[in-house]
């Protein structure tokens, strides 16, 4: 069992955590709890290695435990170096308040855009990241191809950020590029910004044609470069005594509104 916090591993797991810089030189990161582990083994990721504690995997201390060792035994299975780890050690590795006694370093899953994107998200300056999180497992339940992060948009791998995304990044492409790469990687689609002044209402747009949505930040809104890359702005009618919506919120309306018209599209078809 490591229970020292200067182990090489312990060392490592902190700064993934702690450090953005640290996580784009070795990309990896870390995925934490019974929950996000469940979803690397579930989508076929070979964790760099585990951290585990004995008293939350064990079978005899409640049914949460169970499931927890049921979950270490399937990564042995994968033949992922599992280390048993003191619980002061696994709190100090921890992001969150509570550790569930779990938690795995992974390599950043390299996912291909695609060539041909019919639905993309460009996120402008969100820096939250909470609210970057939730619009990365929202756009992955939507059906969105691929997300595109520009500069200034708070790091995809920030242990926070992987917390709201559920595994998103598992199975969604998201990259960081600079506004000329956003641009040609977007193009022959329709690109919409949203905004809270929009002239064009999110029903009226046809988003059954290859589109792109772009989502600014709470704080800032979205830059020069993005509203130069749209054609146009929608919006949401909101109550007049409403200044705006959260912008994760803002972002599952819309995306939702191109699933609802694709799905109908769908079905008159057939």
């Amino acid at each position: 069992m490591i229970t020292s916090p200067k182990n090489d591993k312990v060392r490592y797991v902190r700064a993934l955590q702690s450090r953005r810089r640290v996580r784009q030189r070795e990309q990896r990161f870390v995925f934490e709890g019974v929950r996000l582990v469940e979803e690397v083994v579930r989508a076929g990721v070979f964790p760099t290695f585990v951290f585990y504690t004995e008293v939350a995997t064990s079978p005899e201390s409640g049914a949460g435990n169970k499931r927890s060792g049921k979950l270490l035994a399937s990564l042995r299975d994968m033949s992922v170096p599992c280390y048993a780890v003191s619980e002061s050690v696994m709190a100090a590795c921890s992001d969150t308040e509570a550790p569930q006694g779990i938690l795995a370093v992974l390599p950043v899953p390299d996912l291909s855009r695609p060539a041909h994107p019919t639905f993309s998200l460009i996120l402008d300056q969100v820096r939250d990241p909470g609210n970057l999180g939730t619009a990365l497992r929202t756009a992955l339940a939507a059906g969105v191809e691929q997300v595109l992060l520009s500069p200034g948009t708070v790091d995809a791998s920030n242990p926070k950020v992987v917390r709201a995304a559920m595994g998103a990044h598992l199975r969604l492409p998201v990259a960081v590029l600079e506004w000329d790469a956003i641009a040609e990687a977007v193009t022959s689609c329709d690109v919409w910004l949203a905004a809270a002044g929009g002239e064009t209402p999110y029903t009226a747009v046809d988003w059954t044609r290859p589109v792109v949505l772009i989502v600014g930040g709470e704080a800032s809104g979205t830059g020069e470069q993005a509203q130069a890359l749209a054609q146009g702005q929608v919006s949401i009618p909101i109550d007049a005594k409403v200044e705006s919506l959260n912008m994760a919120v803002a972002t599952a309306v819309i995306l939702f509104e191109v699933v609802r018209q694709r799905t109908a599209r769908g079905h008159s078809a057939a």
